[in-house]
Order: structure tokens, then sequence, then C-alpha cells
């Protein structure tokens, strides 16, 4: 366990937000199944919006429109077929995942990617795409929301090839990614054909340079002027690869079509998150709509939270701290119900605004607060919970362990406040009490029973009691010895 948190504090954001998921699972005995939404440290387009950025670059793309209604896809099919002179054309559901061919809609359409032969079949097919969910291998269960669609022109390829510019770290920089199996997932490539796949890694500091494109392409099998056609849209690939600091550029296929024009004909950015303050532009094209609605508001917030499915929501500052406290309730029989790590500049918003994250998941039966104060003040954390005790009328139990810069102060706020803060100095304590609040709650909750947070009952050199009201169709429980089921719970010390 311990060597796994070492490994999570080594790794860039987004390995570590799926490394707290591995953890999670293993803290809580359960066999680890692959999160319905990826967690990732880069920012993913929709096609149509690469497409578009490609072709900026100078890179051959079919002709493609977007549509976000089905009479709009009636018209851009319409409008494709008078410059192709062909009625075919391609609709693709605009859904950030993988596999959307092989994925079916809740409308019960299946697959994500259709070849139509007429304007009123696009349309047809648009309706049944557009305001559906699309369910993939990578969505889960619950599926992404299809917001609009993309319509574009049927080539027609004789060759097919998979192309990318990725960084690696095996290679510590970008790599040339390809193979001759293209049109397929690559993924089942490399796990059935490894040999298949070609790499050639790029020297950053000189670029990409011509030979290296004319030996992957030969490698290939290109021949002519298919070679350097493949030249200058690999070169022109990896200036978009630069140009907006992006992590990978997946091409599949790359075609080459009847008359030996070379095409991208389906594409994949990502774009690296450490970049965002320089690349505003492509980051204000993020669609949050394909996003877990909490993950929009922790980055609006600017905190760093990753949901679990426990019931004790937790507020750290730092990851590692964040992790450790996660174990440690775990050690004492309870579940975590996320991650979240405020950071070391917080502000008493940004602290508000963590509570109401929190309290945003109704799973969460307590919040314990952990913050060891070095850069992060005390007293603003102290702020942060008053005000959102005060704000969003917290009926559950909140037990906070403060240490370091300030304590003292913070201490005196949340005395001052008369709020229902439980304050504990050991961790290992308060993890225990906030084991056995939840607890509490959540027999509480089980049995249909409101529960009301109250402190303090009663205090003593030895022990420290919490009172608990049970009320049930408006009736207070005067004596909690009537309640036995919980009545061993409510010792905390």
């Amino acid at each position: 366990m311990a060597s796994l948190v070492r490994s999570c504090l080594l790794q860039d954001s987004g390995l570590l937000k799926q490394n707290i998921r591995v953890l999670g699972s293993l803290l809580s005995g359960t066999k680890y199944s692959p999160p319905q939404v990826q967690q990732q440290r880069h920012l993913s387009l929709h096609e149509h919006l690469s497409f578009k950025l490609l072709q900026e670059g100078g890179v051959r793309v079919p002709i493609f429109r977007v549509a976000t209604t089905s009479e709009e896809a009636f018209k851009h099919a319409k409008e494709i077929a008078e410059k192709t002179g062909s009625p075919d054309v391609v609709i693709k559901a605009q859904v950030l995942a993988g596999g959307r061919g092989r994925g079916e809609f809740e409308s019960g359409l299946k697959g994500g990617v259709k070849l139509v032969y007429t304007a009123e079949e696009a349309r047809k097919l648009a309706a049944q795409m557009i305001g559906s969910r699309l369910i993939t291998k990578q969505t889960g269960a619950a599926g992404r929301m299809c917001n609009s669609v993309m319509i574009c022109e049927r080539l027609y390829s004789r060759r097919e090839y998979y192309f990318a510019i990725a960084m690696e770290r095996a290679y510590s920089g970008p790599v040339m990614v390809s193979s001759m199996q293209g049109g397929m997932a690559i993924e089942d490539v490399a796990k059935e054909n490894p040999e298949a796949i070609l790499k050639d890694p790029i020297d950053i500091d000189v670029g990409l340079t011509n030979e290296q494109c004319m030996s992957m392409a030969q490698k290939l099998g290109m021949v002519g002027k298919s070679v350097d056609q493949a030249i200058n849209i690999m070169k022109s690939l990896y200036e978009v690869f630069i140009k907006y600091d992006a992590t990978m550029v997946e091409i599949n296929p790359l075609a080459e079509d009847a008359s030996g024009k070379i095409y991208c004909m389906d594409c994949k950015l990502n774009f690296d998150a450490n970049a965002a303050h320089r690349q505003k532009e492509i980051f204000a094209l993020k669609d949050w709509s394909q996003e877990d609605p909490r993950d929009e508001q922790a980055a609006k917030a600017d905190l760093n939270y990753i949901g679990l499915d426990g019931s004790i929501g937790c507020l750290v500052n730092g990851a590692g701290l964040a992790m450790a406290t996660m174990d440690i309730i775990k050690l004492h029989g309870g579940s975590p119900a996320n991650f979240l790590d405020v950071g070391g500049g917080a502000t008493a918003k940004q602290v508000t605004e963590a509570f109401r994250l929190i309290t945003s998941d109704k799973n969460v039966q307590a919040i314990l607060v952990n913050i060891f104060g070095g850069i992060m003040r005390c007293d603003v954390i102290a702020q942060g919970i008053i005000a959102a005790a005060a704000e969003l009328q917290l009926r559950i139990p909140i037990v906070v362990r403060l240490q370091g810069t300030r304590v003292e102060d913070a201490k005196a706020l949340i005395a001052s406040s008369n709020l229902k803060i439980l304050s504990c100095d050991n961790l290992d304590e308060a993890a225990k009490m906030i084991v056995k609040l939840s607890t509490i709650v959540g027999l509480a909750r089980e049995a249909l029973v409101d529960v009301k947070f109250e402190l303090p009952f009663f205090t003593s050199s030895s022990a420290e009691w919490v009172s608990l009201i049970f009320t049930f169709n408006y009736v207070t429980l005067s004596s909690l010895s009537t309640f036995p089921v919980v009545d061993s719970f409510v010792h905390l010390s």
C-alpha cells in the first residue's frame, strides 16, 4: 500500500487521479474495475474541432460540416453532395469517447458512426443521435450525451494506415507511432501483433526531419508520390503538435484514396493541461457537457477533486496528506467519498466551494478536514469552514484537525463561531471519530430517521460526547436508549 501511495505522488496529476481510484478500490477490499469517466491530465476536443485545426495547419481532411439539429444535418448532407457529386456521406456522433462505431445510443440506435446514402437518411439518423447518450466501452453504463454530429464526405480508400505523434515517457519526448494496419483499434493491433507498431522518437530540439518522415513512409510501404505527400502531412501534423502544446495527435486512418491522394480521415487531438495559460483559445473549446459536473465545479474553484464511492468527505491540503487521510479513514473502518486537495494557497472562498463540492455528493454522511498549515494558514481554512457551515446549513458532522501556521487563531475562530464543528488535534483520533459519526448517520438514514447534529453535549477530561437527536415522523426520541442500534456509537472517546 505504501509503495502505491509513493508511486501516486511521483505521477503527474492525471495519473495521480487514476491511481487514487485504484487505491480507493484496494482500500475498500473490492476488485478494481476501470472508472466510467476517464481521468486525464489533458484536454480532448471533439473531432470536428480537431479537423478544423488540422485544416488550418495545411493538412488535407474530408469536406465536413457540424449539425446540432436533424434539419441542419439534412442541409449539410445536401451541400456536401452538391460539392462532391455523390449523395453518400458519413455521419459521426460528436462524443468524447473511443469506440463510437461499436457504441449504442439510449434511443436504441447501434453505432455512432454511420454511412448514409441520402440527405433524408442523414436527417433521420441525426434525430436518433442528437440529444441521446452514446454508450461505449470507454463511457461505462452512464454513456455520454451527443449534442452534435459531424457530416463529412465519403472517400473510397484503397490503403489505410495508423499514424500518431505522442509524448511518451519512455523516450522523454515526442514519438512517431505508425502501423500498416490502420482503420482499426490500435490497442488490438498492439496486443495481437506488436511487431506491426512502428516507433521513431523525435529530437524535440531538432524537430521532425524529412529523413525520418521518408523512412517511416517507406516502412509503411508507400511509394512514388505517396511518399512526398506523407512527408508533408507528417511534418504538418508535427507543427500542429508543437504549436498547440499537444500531448497526442492521432490519425486513424491516414488513408490513400482511389486517386492517390492522402487524407486524414479521422483524428483525435489531446492538449497538455499545463499549457492552458498559453493556449487559452484552445482550452476555451472544452465541452463540459462531456465531463462529470463536479469536475467542472472543481476546475472553476481551482480545486483538485476526484469523486469516490464512500461516505466520508475529505478536505485536505497536499496530495500526500490527502492520500494518508484516505488511508487512515479506511484503516478505522470508514470509506472516503472523495479526494480533495485545496493546495497550499487556498482562500476562504475556495474552502467554502470545497465544502459545496463535497456536500453535492448525497452519499456523504460526515466530513473530515485535515490541514497541516505550512504555506496554508489554518485561520484561513477556519474562516472557510465557518462560512461554509453557515452558508450551506450543513446538517452532517464535521471533524476538524488543524496543525501548523496560526493554528491557535483557527481554533479560537471555530470555538467562537458557535457552529457544530468538532475539533481534534490527533489525526488517528479524528479518523476514529469521523468513522463512528458517519456510521451513526448512515444507520439513521437507512432507518429513515432524520439526524440533527449538536455539539457539545457533555465534556470531561476523559471523554468527549456528541449528542445526536433522532426524529421520525416529527417525533423526537427523548432517550437514545430507545434506539439501541445506534446507542453503542454515541461515545466517541
